[in-house]
């Protein structure tokens, strides 16, 4: 068999505040969820994205530490149009959580925009520009 991927894991300092951040971006956590030690979620196409308290991992890791510098890799949410990019960015960063790049035309042909979640992950927002 090919490996195929399965599951991003994500780890986190603050569950709540993190499954907060993708709720509002229509990701289906279950209730109750902020206050388990790990929490995986099925996305469309049999994907699953998960994360884990940093004390978990360090359950089964005890030197774990996290990445030093910037985000190596974001995640993409594609959307419906280039009014919701819009949108989206301006509830995330009116509920407090961190734009790194305000929504714009993209000379690729999209509408863009990138957050940070609360772990400093980046999040990219978009959506095919009309025409």
């Amino acid at each position: 068999m090919t490996p195929r991927l399965d599951l991003v894991g994500m780890a986190t300092t603050d569950m709540a505040r993190t499954l907060d951040f993708y709720r509002r971006l229509g990701v289906d956590v279950p209730p109750g969820a902020e206050n388990e030690p790990h929490v995986e979620v099925s996305l469309p196409g049999g994907v699953r994205l998960a994360w884990d308290t940093v004390e978990t991992i360090r359950s089964f890791d005890p030197d774990w530490q996290p990445g030093d510098g910037g985000p190596r890799m974001n995640l993409a949410f594609r959307c419906a149009d280039p009014a919701e990019v819009d949108r989206y960015y301006a509830e995330l960063t009116g509920a407090g959580f961190t734009g790194h790049l305000a929504p714009w035309d993209a000379f690729w042909g999209q509408r863009y925009a990138v957050l940070h979640d609360p772990e400093g992950n980046g999040v990219d927002l978009y959506a095919p520009l009309p025409g």
